[in-house]
């Protein structure tokens, strides 16, 4: 059994941040998104709605509540799409042959991508429309 000791340097040791560590985990997670950007249109078409729905977020006055609720909607749809093309790529790497199984592997995870986007479209289709046919009977 270790002493005491021991075990608190050991504890102390992981608790230390690792100032160049931590400089590469950012470094390496902006790689992640700049290639993911660079390949993925879908990717791009999230980025363009979560765009929108901050502008009309802020012209249409969504409260606190509201502006949680979209900005974690859309980082739900923005982590899906990267969990699906982190997916698809080890897929690629794993069977470059077309296979059933990678077939499936990367229909389901784009599946994944696709009821966050539905839930989150419905989400955000009950938090705008009241608002927007507030803003359209003010106009009359």
């Amino acid at each position: 059994m270790e002493s005491e000791e021991k075990v608190r340097h050991k504890v102390k040791r992981k608790l230390k941040i690792d100032n160049k560590r931590l400089a590469n985990s950012f470094k390496y997670a902006s790689e992640g998104i700049k290639q993911s950007y660079k390949g993925e249109q879908n990717l791009k078409i999230h980025t363009f709605v979560a765009i929108l729905v901050i502008v009309f977020g802020f012209f249409l006055k969504i409260s606190y509540l509201e502006w949680l609720v979209c900005l974690v909607l859309i980082g739900l749809v923005l982590m899906a799409e990267f969990f699906n093309t982190a997916i698809e790529y080890v897929v690629d790497l794993a069977s470059p042959k077309i296979h059933p199984l990678a077939k499936a592997a990367k229909d389901t995870a784009s599946a994944g991508v696709l009821m966050m986007a539905i839930i989150s479209a419905i989400i955000g289709l009950i938090i705008f429309v009241p608002k927007l046919i507030e803003f359209i009977g003010g106009i009359s």
